[in-house]
């Protein structure tokens, strides 16, 4: 158990964290500098997309149903793909929406820290925004701000390994600093909507994601839900402490505090600049081995039966991705073993990549068995701190070898906006009207981004 932190650190952490609000709570879209407001509309589409491809999968079915039978008053869509549109009480939905969100393991993440942090507020903003009438620019201004301030707990607090998973432990956070914002509450009562939702986050073990545990994909879900209370309860006086994040990241959960990262850069350093995209259906730490698998075939076939076996030297993270037989295909997006032999015998690490049918197939199966893990041989500096190298003895003797030091898609490597654009038509197959819609959107059309949520969300589901 970790040494409980004094009461000074308490005290920095909790005025940071005032400085931190006093800024978001005053935020303004005139205040946005243009390449952020265009961030965030692209991050917004992206992971709005990914969390609808992810509908027809039977488990969130299944949620779904169960959730109906017992949901409020239709005020909030659920985003499944389907039609009509189910809809239900806003705390329903985000948990159903949030549930879903990183299902298919394509939404964005923060790459400085272990972070998703627009996937910890946009189910709760997308539940809020249309209960409330909200505007499309309303929901992306308070999507920077929610972004904002759950990067910068991020970093704040520090955890040995991977132990906590951040989906549990932040995302309540990220929900409640974002709808704090939506509602346009004070500065004071945002504060206290935080540190209330750090009292209700979710000790979600980072292991769970590696042995294929379902219940992970739900922690954004309860937590989006959870954020939203935060912000009714704030004002009623039904709150936590001023202390209570240092009491539950550092004193219960022993992170490691840095109050100053609650504020340093604060109005030049935009957090939501540091995100990534993905193209991969999987971890972004063994995207460098995908990108690896993918240079050393260089778009050439290669049979189960022509391969001896593979190496693959990669990063202390990726590293923690080892699972050879994945029980469910949440476990073969972090399995390394998985992910090198479904990238090199299917030639990509999409969705299809990572269905039922790839767990069992006889060649995958025995095929992982034969990938070696071991370490890159050198520790290396951000952004090249994810590498990967791989090398595929064939049973010739040929040998192919591929090198990835950083996976594209982070701020290094940015994808172009024609390939993020493409990626989120792809994803939104089951809205066939809404390719005009996205378009808009993401030119941050005036008219759009006054228009309420709630009548841009109906033209998309057209």
């Amino acid at each position: 158990m970790s040494t409980p932190v004094t009461p000074e650190i308490h005290e920095a952490v909790a005025s940071a964290l005032k400085t931190l609000t006093a800024r978001t709570a005053a935020l303004t879209w005139e205040d946005l500098p243009e390449d952020i407001r265009i961030r965030a509309a692209r991050v917004f589409c992206d992971d709005l997309a990914s969390m609808v491809v992810a509908g027809a999968e039977p488990e969130l079915a299944a949620l779904r149903e169960g959730l109906a039978r017992v949901a409020g008053v239709a005020e909030a869509s659920v985003l499944d793909g389907s039609r009509p549109v189910l809809r239900m009480d806003r705390y329903s939905a985000a948990l159903a929406n949030g549930s879903a969100a990183d299902w298919a393991e394509l939404d964005g993440g923060y790459r400085a820290v272990v972070c998703h942090a627009a996937l910890y507020c946009i189910p709760a903003l997308l539940a809020e925004g249309e209960a409330s009438g909200a505007t499309l620019r309303e929901m992306l201004l308070a999507l920077v701000a929610g972004y904002e301030t759950v990067a910068r707990v991020a970093h704040a607090f520090s955890f040995p390994g991977l132990v906590l998973h951040p989906h549990g432990g932040l995302a309540t956070v990220g929900a409640a600093a974002a709808v704090a914002k939506l509602r346009g509450v004070d500065a004071e009562t945002a504060f206290k909507a935080i540190t209330t939702a750090a009292t209700l986050c979710l000790p979600g073990p980072f292991n769970h994601a590696v042995s294929g545990a379902l219940i992970r994909n739900i922690w954004p879900g309860l937590c989006a839900q959870n954020g939203i209370r935060a912000v009714d309860w704030a004002p009623v006086g039904l709150t936590g402490s001023p202390w209570s994040l240092t009491e539950v990241f550092a004193d219960i959960f022993g992170g490691e505090t840095r109050a100053e990262a609650l504020t340093e850069g604060l109005g030049e350093d935009w957090k939501i600049a540091g995100g990534y995209h993905k193209m991969h259906a999987c971890c972004q730490y063994a995207h460098s081995t995908v990108e690896a698998v993918l240079k050393a075939t260089s778009g050439r076939g290669i049979a189960a039966s022509e391969v001896a076996g593979i190496e693959v030297a990669t990063h202390w993270k990726g590293r923690k991705l080892d699972r050879p037989q994945p029980e469910t295909s949440l476990a073969a997006k972090f399995s390394i073993q998985h992910i090198a032999v479904s990238t090199l015998l299917k030639g990509h690490a999409g969705a299809s990549a990572f269905d039922r049918a790839s767990l069992s197939d006889p060649d995958m199966v025995a095929l992982r068995e034969r990938v070696k893990i071991s370490a890159y041989p050198q520790e290396l500096p951000w952004p090249n701190d994810r590498p990967a190298l791989v090398r595929i003895t064939l049973k010739s003797g040929e040998i192919l070898e591929g090198e990835c030091l950083s996976a594209p898609g982070g701020a290094d490597q940015p994808f172009s906006d024609e390939a993020i654009t493409g990626k989120i038509l792809g994803n939104l197959s089951a809205w066939p009207a809404a390719e005009n819609g996205i378009r808009a959107i993401l030119a941050l059309d005036p008219t759009r981004l006054s228009a309420p949520w709630a009548e841009t969300l109906a033209e998309l589901t057209a």
